[in-house]
């Protein structure tokens, strides 16, 4: 079916090529000013109370003046103006192959990194540990990220403590609870104990949620059953040895494994929270300080990637885009089923859930305050924590806002959203409350 214009083979094309043309002729110069300022001052003034004060106290130009006299603002503000101007060219961006990542993916076939001026290798990578080690190597200059993850390694969690950076969240919902075909019978968790399961990283909306829901059922996720990390391209195969009953795991591998015939689909995980965040885009705060126009490049063609990617009509073009060899490497048809919302669940029936997985790119941070209200809960952070310091330190919302606003994308007010999960509202004004509301919890002294 030809578009409207008569120029592209379908609709998608359009889209594409419209898209690609906003972003080329959009006017940035008012933005990259103010994209520099902001940059500098964030990076020599890192907690938001303290930047604020100063601002407060000494006034913007007052402020510029001071920081101008020992950097270059000036120079980079010229830099930024001109949109070829920028300061590294040839990236590396890490990737794990899921639908997760479809809007860093898809960039690239469809050249919206191309039409930044930016020469980027999209790279493949075995799992979430390799992705961050890569990152405190300097290996990748960005990267594909679970969400917690730049929260953990900015904190010291797991790792050594390296500020870290999320520019925009890469997909909303897109998760699932898979089940091996022999457990068709005990659909209820509740009669889980025993179970091993698989998620990818510790620090993943994965482990939490899986823990979530099995506590919610009575279960402790600790001795109850045993949560073992696995990545996601090995998921299907370790269910089919049945080295696991199930996993809560990121598609297309809970497709895959209906399309395997060896597992179903036990709930989709936006049945427990609906829009919640699972991946990012992200990188380090050091490179965001040394590569400002860069990293503003990087971030307009993610963010109309994610334009792209969340329009319905698109979504059996982007499946053929990213399925082959060297993104997903899947059957095409396994993963329009993901993108599509109309999938076969392995119990015999075809499910038309259209929001199954969608690529919302607001990095909220009240998403971040749940994150780090779960690695309390259940005993990664030992202490006291500074829940909204932590979030708008790692969740660039502001300037994601900026260039959202920039490239005539709509653009939602506020910062800190009330979340519902599992029937249960979570304040992230009341983050302590929340925590201690749990029967089951892990709180470490």
């Amino acid at each position: 079916m030809s578009c409207t214009c008569g120029q592209h083979a379908s609709a998608a094309e359009h889209a594409a090529a419209e898209l690609r043309q906003r972003s080329e002729s959009a006017d940035f110069q008012a933005y990259s000013n103010a994209f520099i300022e902001a940059t500098l001052v964030k990076a020599l003034f890192p907690h938001d109370a303290v930047r604020r004060n100063f601002l407060r106290a000494v006034g913007r130009r007052t402020a510029m003046a001071a920081i101008g006299s020992v950097l270059p603002i000036a120079s980079l503000q010229a830099m930024a103006q001109d949109k070829g101007a920028i300061e590294k060219k040839d990236l590396k961006i890490g990737f794990i192959p899921i639908t997760c990542a479809t809007p860093l993916i898809m960039a690239h076939p469809l050249g919206f990194y191309r039409n930044e001026g930016l020469n980027v290798e999209v790279v493949k990578t075995a799992g979430w540990a390799l992705i961050r080690d890569k990152m405190l190597n300097k290996e990748y200059d960005a990267t594909h990220f679970l969400s917690p993850m730049p929260l953990a390694i900015t904190m010291g969690l797991g790792s050594t403590a390296t500020p870290m950076r999320v520019a925009t969240i890469q997909n909303t919902n897109g998760q699932a609870i898979t089940l091996h075909v022999k457990h068709k019978d005990k659909r209820d968790p509740k009669t889980w104990k025993g179970f091993k399961f698989a998620v990818p990283f510790e620090y993943s909306m994965h482990n939490f949620l899986l823990r979530y829901y099995v506590a919610e059922a009575g279960l402790d996720p600790d001795r109850d059953i045993q949560i073992r990390v696995v990545p996601p391209p090995e998921m299907v195969a370790n269910l089919r040895a049945g080295n696991i009953d199930g996993y809560l795991g990121p598609d297309p591998f809970n497709q895959r494994a209906v399309f395997e015939e060896v597992g179903f689909i036990h709930l989709l995980t936006k049945d427990l929270w609906n829009g919640h965040p699972c991946c990012a885009f992200g990188t380090s705060a050091e490179f965001i300080q040394k590569n400002p126009n860069t990293f503003a490049a990087l971030y307009r063609a993610v963010l109309t990637a994610a334009a792209m990617a969340r329009k319905p009509e698109n979504r059996e073009l982007i499946a053929k885009v990213i399925s082959p060899t060297a993104y997903l490497n899947q059957p095409e048809t396994v993963v329009a089923q993901v993108l599509t919302g109309r999938f076969a669940d392995g119990l015999g029936k075809v499910q038309t859930v259209p929001d199954r997985a969608d690529f919302d790119p607001m990095p909220w941070q009240s998403m971040a305050v749940w994150m780090l209200t779960q690695m309390k809960r259940w005993g990664y952070i030992k202490g006291n924590v500074n829940y909204r310091q932590m979030a708008e330190q790692v969740f660039l919302l502001t300037d994601a806002k900026r260039t959202m606003r920039q490239l005539g994308m709509p653009v939602p007010d506020g910062a800190n959203p009330k979340f519902t999960i599992m029937g249960k509202v979570f304040d992230p004004a009341k983050p302590d409350a929340y925590v201690d509301s749990f029967a089951i919890k892990r709180v470490a002294a």
